[in-house]
């Protein structure tokens, strides 16, 4: 891909032209971009506030992918309060939106994930289980933080630019339904990313850190299974049905004899997501959904495959017939190393938060409580520049859909330390810290290394040569990227419709107000923390 070059600011310019010589100007210009990421650091500082308001927010709204109506409406109407131009509904996706500001080269998305999960609605500040409403969803990830650190960090990186008429692009946008992986794969097919030269994306973690590479997870397809057969009378004429359940126990049997037979690295699971009416009518209609886990794209495709297989012999065996679809995606990830090394560069600038006893208080007994085999509390020491790990060295994990976009472009994580070490994710006890000082203070951080690291794309143009070089010349020379997904395949827009149907009316009266309360803290009358 042809990089434009960037043009120098102007005053660096002056500089140049007074000094007489390139090592002059070049000195003069780093000393102006670290000028630049001191008074951005500064300006975070400032928008604290605002930061805290917006995680407490969002993490109010509790929403379930593809159902983040609350959460997008609220992350706009600030954007747009900022002079952001928004775009709304990408890809069919009601909740899925894109705010930019400014104009020209180069072009810096930043994105996070906004969505929640099922069953982990939990009164923040609180370690041990405390629902707010029992059954209901809520930020069991951490995921109501990193759009509110983007923002923060646009914010402070805007107020530069504009001031010293720096040209570039904000491009900020959501990562919707990330634990379904079922929005990135569609911007990439539908050119969201088309015209941008590196995306910096954010997602919560226990420490201030980033990576290059290949990492530890693997990617995946989310398939759903749907078999047909006869319905009957399951006491009188049983022998008139053909039980789709049965199709499904038996492929989902089927599947559990494989894995012996299967490579490490994988990882599959699967939920039953229609098991018929009622027990004297033989199911006429079932189905199950699974996410296959693998490595890389060869191997993800051949679990697809061998799914495909199974189905058709659990039809077979039950008379039955089948149908799939997909619902949602995600390539295994490769991150920038330039990218990485310059981010990193700044979080050793930035450091960890100042954890407060309280903060470590929380910490220890919420660790204790779920006997976290570490139970040190927060951590005081930064995590280190992750490197790749060796393919041989893989034994599978967790998936992200941001690897469909690190195979567009250059690409990196900044994880920031808003939640608490050794948590089993995926669960109540991940959303104990995230409307708490610990989230607050850990979007603070992660605000300042991002828009530091923004500088330095928008002052360095090298430095975003240096990211594309290592994208075609080192991650993709022997590797493409190949979509699962087909140019007529539609976002799974329904899922989660009903559950959010069901708890949003109660859920409503839990969402915060921060025209009168100074934290969601202080509206749940919560003493900060509260132990056993």
């Amino acid at each position: 891909m042809k990089i434009r070059t960037l043009s120098l600011p102007c005053a660096a310019l002056a500089m140049l032209v007074a000094s007489g010589g390139p090592a002059d100007a070049q000195t003069a210009s780093a000393r102006k971009l670290d000028a630049y990421k001191t008074e951005a650091a500064a300006s975070v500082d400032t928008m604290a506030k605002l930061a805290q308001e917006m995680v407490d927010s969002v993490f109010s709204f509790g929403e379930l992918g593809q159902q983040e109506f609350e959460t997008s409406k609220y992350l706009t109407a600030i954007l747009e309060k900022n002079g952001f131009a928004v775009k709304r509904g990408l890809s069919g996706m009601p909740t899925a939106w894109v705010a930019t500001w400014g104009s020209g080269k180069p072009v810096i998305a930043m994105g996070s994930d906004i969505d929640g999960i099922p069953q982990a609605s939990q009164k923040p500040g609180v370690a041990y289980h405390d629902p707010l409403i029992a059954g209901a969803p809520g930020h069991g990830e951490g995921h109501n933080s990193g759009v509110p650190l983007n923002i923060v960090a646009a914010l402070a990186v805007k107020k530069i630019m504009e001031r010293e008429k720096l040209p570039g692009t904000l491009m900020l946008w959501p990562g919707v339904a990330e634990e379904l992986v079922a929005s990135k794969a569609w911007f990439v097919r539908d050119g969201l990313f088309k015209d941008v030269d590196v995306c910096l994306f954010a997602h919560v973690g226990s420490n201030l850190t980033t990576s290059w590479g290949s990492g530890s997870g693997n990617g995946l397809v989310s398939i759903e299974y749907r078999f047909t057969g006869e319905s009957a009378h399951a006491a009188a004429n049983p022998w008139r049905g053909r039980s789709a359940l049965d199709a499904v126990e038996l492929m989902d049997m089927a599947w559990d004899k494989k894995r012996e037979h299967l490579r490490l690295q994988q990882r599959s699971h699967y939920v039953i997501t229609n098991g018929g009416d009622q027990p004297n009518v033989v199911p006429p209609d079932a189905s199950v959904w699974y996410y296959f886990r693998e490595t890389d794209y060869p191997h993800i495709k051949e679990l697809w495959e061998l799914g495909d297989k199974m189905a058709q012999g659990a039809a077979l065996q039950t008379g039955t017939t089948f149908t799939s679809r997909i619902l949602g995606t995600a390539w295994p990830q490769h991150m920038s190393k330039p990218l990485a090394e310059a981010m990193y560069a700044n979080i050793q600038k930035v450091g960890l938060p100042s954890w407060s006893e309280a903060d470590q208080t929380l910490a220890k007994a919420l660790q204790k409580e779920i006997g976290a085999p570490n139970q040190n509390g927060l951590d005081t020491q930064l995590g280190k520049l992750d490197e790749p790990i060796r393919e041989e060295d893989k034994r599978g994990g967790g998936s992200d859909d941001i690897g469909d976009i690190s195979w567009n472009m250059p690409t990196i994580t900044l994880r920031y330390p808003s939640n608490i070490p050794g948590l089993p994710g995926h669960n109540w006890a991940n959303a104990i810290s995230m409307a708490t000082p610990i989230a607050h203070k850990g979007v603070v951080a992660g605000a300042k290394a991002q828009a530091m690291t923004a500088l330095d794309i928008l002052m360095r143009p090298e430095l975003v040569k240096a990211a594309w070089d290592y994208f075609n010349t080192v991650q993709t020379k022997d590797l493409k990227y190949t979509p699962f997904i087909a140019a007529d395949t539609p976002p799974p827009t329904w899922l989660n419709a009903d559950t959010l149907e069901k708890y949003r009316p109660e859920m409503r009266k839990y969402y915060y107000d921060p025209a009168k309360y100074s934290t969601y803290l202080e509206q749940l009358g919560i003493v900060y923390p509260t132990v056993r």
